[in-house]
This record gives C-alpha cells, structure tokens and sequence, in this order.
C-alpha cells in the first residue's frame, strides 16, 4: 500500500531517479509535504543504502528513502526505459543526476520528455554544473561542495591541513536549493501551463554558501590570506577549549559592548581594563595576548561552568555540540527538528523533519524507508501494466520485487 497522502502537494508524482543523496533528498522534502515520490532504483538498490557499511542499520538510507515507493527498474534495458518513460509521461516532476551523455544514451533528455508531457518539471543535479570540460565529471559534496569551492580553504589554521568534513553536509544544503528551483517551477507552471527544467550543483550551492568568503575576493581582498600567514587571531572569534577537553565557539559581534562582560565571566574582569586591552583597537593590536589569556581562563573551567556563566552573561557563543548531545537537544525537539516516526524499532523510531515549516501544515509522519523494489508490483498495476505483463518483466530481470511483494 502507498503511503498515506497528506498536504500541500497532494496529488503531486514526483519520479526520484537520481542517486545516493541530493537529488534524492529534494525529493524527500516534497514527500513530506504530501507527494508521491517513486524511487527508481537499479534491481541492487540505490548504493545510498550500504553507505552504512557492515553496520546492521540502513539510518542514512532511512533520513533520505523515508515516505517513497521503490521500483526496483533496469532502464539501461529497452523494457526498462519504457517503463521509466510511461511513468514520466504521467509524472509532475522527475530528477535526475545523470550525465548528459547517460541521459541522450536513454534517450531521457528534457527534450525527449517535454514533448510527451510539457507539463513536467524536470529537475537535473551534478557535481560542476552542465556546461564546461568538467561537466561529466564525478563528484561528492566533499569534492565538489567543500573543497571546489574554497570552503575547506577556509576551514583551517596556520600550517595545518584542513580536516577532512562531514560527509552529507553539502548534499543535504544542494537539495534545499533543488527543491526551491522545482517549487519556483512548479509555482510557475500554475501561471503557464507549462513545466520546464531546473538544475543546480555541489559547486554552484558551495560557492553560493561560502559567498561571504567569495565576495571579498570579486572585490580585492581575500580573507584567508592573513589567517594563512598568522593564524586565527581574532580574540573575540575564535575556538576555545574548556579544561575538560571541550570546546565553545565565541562569536562575539558587538565586542565593545561585550568584552568587558566577557572579561567578568571569564573571572578575569581586569583585562578589559588593561591598557593593552581596554579598548577594541588595543584588544586587536595586542590580539595574540588576548588570545592567550582567554584560553587560559578557558581552560580553568569546565564546559557546563563555560555555558553557565556566558549565558548569564548574554555573550555570543555556541558550545561545540557533540552529535549524541544534537540529537537530544531540547531546543531543537521543542522546535520539531527531531521528531518520532511511524516505527517503534530501535534505531528508526526517531529521524530529522525537513528544517522549515508552513505553520498550518504538519509534515508527514515519517514511515521506514522501503525495501528494494518493495513497491515494484503496486507502481506498475498504477501505471496501467497487467500481471502477465509484470511477470514477464520480472522474468526478464527488468524490474525487481522486494520482501512485501
């Protein structure tokens, strides 16, 4: 059975053919918001599935496959790929992140499709953008998110290498900016009558993301070059570690008013009266002094005493939050960001919703993600296809059933 439908997009066939994340996962968003979203997948699943290695359960799998049917479907095969072409032909949005090359092989161009269903939105991610040499050209947000576009550039300290970042982060912001092209197309199609295509890639939303950094350079300052030959020096911005083994952020945006709470907190009120430091442009000339000094009230502390003390203090900063401390974050359950799902079974009775909310709407409850090809059977009799007709197709090896089939 599909599951049950529910929200603004109601009604809407939404055809993930995409791959492993963010194609995949602007697809999410909408089936959270109510649409039917199909994931084609190859008859030996998404390898989106085993990105979780030997570990016994599928959790990356289950953030990004929840509230779809898989069709478990071979469209390099002429039979497949006219399965595949049917399901566009009645389809509001399909999403791809294969080549161009791949996509003219298949004869899946948005040409090919809008002919037959000018109504569609047709939605194309890749690694570098679909123009230039590169444009085939593999990637992963760790490539062509954080390192393409200069973000690790700046995620690193004096004669020290960047860190290698946490996977999914760049495919999870590329989807939002996905799923807002489909939207605006979608809104636009209300107006037209007409769908039309919308791409982005890792590279466009990294360099959109690290566009503060980008802009100074377009104007003739690179921001890293100084950090580059002397380090993080900036006092009031800056990495701090506790004397537990902690860290804290501290992002101080109005330092003249909040140095001397700081310095008060700090239990060491007469820095901000020290002539090397009793105003900004002393704090910043003698920085690296201040720097130190601060790390050593830090580390006299623990994180619990940091975090007490600067709140009541009203000072900008951010614990560095462990990930088993995110996921039971009060503030964030309080505001619906981690939220239960339709299962009880341990490791998948909890999940992320989608980060925003139309106020008087709720998303879908999240149901487990399916098993590979589990709605094979149920998306083909929708689509028109008799029994005989799926079982040669399963005979041939063209499609495949899951477990509940």
């Amino acid at each position: 059975m599909a599951a049950t439908k529910q929200g603004t997009l109601q009604g809407l066939k939404v055809i993930d053919a995409a791959s492993f994340l963010a194609g995949p996962c602007a697809a999410t968003i909408m089936s959270d918001y109510g649409a039917d979203v199909i994931k084609i997948e190859p008859l030996y699943g998404d390898g989106h599935r085993r990105l979780t290695g030997a570990y016994p359960i599928d959790y990356t799998w289950q953030l990004t496959g929840r509230n779809k049917r898989s069709l478990a479907l071979d469209f390099t095969t002429a039979a497949g790929r006219e399965v595949l072409l049917k399901l566009a032909y009645s389809a509001d949005v399909i999403l791809f992140n294969l080549r161009a090359d791949q996509l003219a092989r298949y004869d899946l161009s948005y040409e090919t499709l809008r002919q037959r269903n000018p109504r569609i939105v047709y939605a194309q991610i890749s690694g570098y953008g679909l123009e230039g040499d590169e444009s085939a050209r593999r990637a992963f947000d760790i490539t062509g998110w954080f390192a393409r576009t200069g973000i690790l550039d700046v995620m690193h300290d004096k004669d020290v290498a960047p860190a290698p970042p946490a996977g999914g982060v760049g495919d999870h912001a590329t989807a939002m900016t996905l799923f807002g092209a489909i939207m605006l197309t979608l809104y636009r199609r209300e107006q037209t009558g007409e769908g039309g295509m919308v791409s982005t890639s890792l590279a466009a939303m990294g360099a959109w993301a690290n566009g503060l950094q980008l802009a100074g350079v377009l104007a003739g300052f690179d921001p890293t070059e100084r950090r580059n030959e002397e380090g993080w020096t900036n006092p009031f911005s800056r990495i701090y570690a506790t004397g537990d083994g902690r860290h804290l952020m501290l992002a101080l945006a109005a330092p003249r008013d909040e140095w001397p709470r700081l310095a008060q907190a700090l239990g060491r009120p007469e820095l901000s009266s020290d002539p090397r430091f009793a105003d900004i442009r002393a704090a910043l000339k003698n920085r690296r002094e201040l720097c130190d000094a601060i790390a050593s009230a830090f580390a006299t502390m623990t994180i619990d005493e940091v975090d007490a003390k600067l709140k009541a203090a009203d000072i900008t900063f951010s614990l560095v939050a462990r990930l088993r401390d995110v996921v039971g974050d009060p503030q964030l359950i309080a505001n619906g960001l981690v939220v239960a799902t339709d299962s009880v079974e341990p490791g998948y009775d909890r999940t992320l919703a989608t980060p925003f909310k139309v106020h008087d709407e709720p998303q879908r409850t999240p149901t487990r993600a399916p098993a590979i090809g589990a709605h094979s059977r149920e998306v083909l009799r929708d689509l028109g296809l008799g029994e005989s007709e799926i079982d040669a197709l399963i005979e041939a090896r063209v499609v495949g059933t899951g477990p509940s089939e």
